[in-house]
């Protein structure tokens, strides 16, 4: 085991280079699910040499930006690259609490007000802006920043789900484990019909509808205990799915419906908007649970977890090795099983799944146990938190693992 870890150790360590090095034919992407060969070959990996694990990296950023130039061309209509890069809402930009004169300067620059969300559970106004007739995003971003250089501006970021939902396959069900009675809130996409949550809606076109994703971290979450659960699908069948206003206002609507934990399987680039409605739930003392994504160490930080207040989670395998597609972000805080488990579909069979998404839930779920009990909770999951790998805090489990026998093998 030290010597697995010492050698994804070894692994990070040669892959930790600033972002901007890490960008592949000059496109800065966000995370996408591992799947294919990929996923195949990354079992046997740990006991690899470094150079082996070095390519398998490596791997994993070309099918990462090979994905995105193909969301970017296949659905060319709906969505384009942002200034850096990543896949975004087409034609859209989003202004974040903007003040009269802000809005003034955009229209005098030529741009319209498609709409304004005022987000009353966080606190927030968000203004979607048209772009003028023939001007890229990137050249949008461009413009809007010169004519108002103070205003909080975002693209519409699309995210990404953190597992390998097309590599998933039958098994048994997930075990029965003592009830969590706190609110979790879950923003994916909507869960299948054999999920019996609390309560469902859609942020986005078609939705809410069934996904693997969805149903898979919901019956992780259930499997885990949690009894109340409030299911958001920001993707339903949206070509322009979880965009970051999209998650926004799914978070709008779990503050305001009493969550008090929100499990957010997701991944992408760093997002104001976004942002700016995470900060909203954490300062309302709500817990923001988030993977560290599956494209390896060399990829650039992920969001939501790297924002401030949110719990990064990483995923480990039935042997409690860290994962080697595991991504990072500016902090992890814990680890979680997240291969060699065990969920349901949209179908409701039972399959098997490996992914960081699939940890969050878990780690969601003892979050909420905590808060049931009073005090602090992060310090009684500190307490619970299992120390491998160097003792303390380290980059492959954070403050350490979690509900270790919460999810089925």
């Amino acid at each position: 085991m030290r010597a697995s870890v010492a050698l994804l150790a070894a692994c990070a360590a040669l892959f930790a280079v600033p972002a901007a090095g890490q960008l592949l034919s000059g496109v800065g992407v966000p995370q996408v699910p591992v799947v294919g060969p990929v996923e195949q070959s990354l079992q046997q990996t740990l006991d690899r040499s470094v150079e082996q694990v070095r390519q398998t990296t490596t791997q994993l950023l070309e099918v990462r930006n090979d994905r995105i130039a193909g969301l970017l061309r296949e659905r060319r209509k709906y969505v384009e690259a942002d200034l850096d890069g990543a896949p975004a809402v087409r034609g859209e930009l989003l202004l974040v609490n903007p003040d009269p004169a802000t809005l003034a300067v955009a229209r005098q620059a030529g741009f319209a007000e498609a709409g304004t969300d005022k987000l009353g559970s966080l606190g927030l106004s968000i203004t979607r802006l048209q772009l003028p007739r023939g001007m890229s995003l990137a050249e949008g971003q461009k413009a809007l920043l010169r004519a108002a250089p103070g205003a909080e501006i975002a693209p519409d970021n699309l995210h990404f789900p953190s597992g390998g939902g097309s590599a998933l396959e039958a098994a048994s069900a997930a075990a029965a484990a003592p009830a969590i009675s706190t609110p979790i809130g879950l923003i994916d996409g909507g869960p299948g019909r054999a999920e019996a949550v609390t309560a469902v809606r859609g942020f986005a076109a078609g939705a809410p509808s069934p996904s693997d994703h969805g149903s898979a971290v919901v019956s992780l979450l259930q499997g885990a205990g949690a009894r109340r659960v409030l299911a958001a699908d920001v993707f339903g069948n949206d070509p322009a799915g979880g965009n970051a206003l999209a998650i926004v206002r799914a978070l709008d609507w779990l503050a305001g419906s009493g969550a008090r934990v929100i499990s957010i399987s997701l991944v992408g680039p760093r997002n104001a908007a976004l942002q700016a409605g995470i900060a909203a739930v954490v300062r309302k003392g709500m817990v923001v649970v988030a993977p560290v994504g599956n494209d390896g160490p060399a990829a650039p930080p992920a969001y939501p977890a790297s924002y401030p207040g949110v719990v990064a989670v990483t995923a480990v395998d039935g042997r409690e090795r860290p994962l080697i597609e595991a991504g990072r972000a500016l902090h992890l805080d814990y680890a979680a099983p997240g291969a060699d488990i065990r969920g349901r579909n949209q179908d409701g069979k039972s399959v098997r799944l490996r992914g960081t998404s699939y940890a969050v839930p878990l780690v969601a779920a003892r979050a909420g146990a905590a808060l049931q009990h009073g005090g602090s909770w992060q310090a009684r999951l500190d307490r619970e938190a299992i120390d491998l790998g160097p003792k303390g805090p380290d980059q492959q489990y954070g403050r350490g693992l979690l509900c270790r026998g919460c999810a089925r093998r």
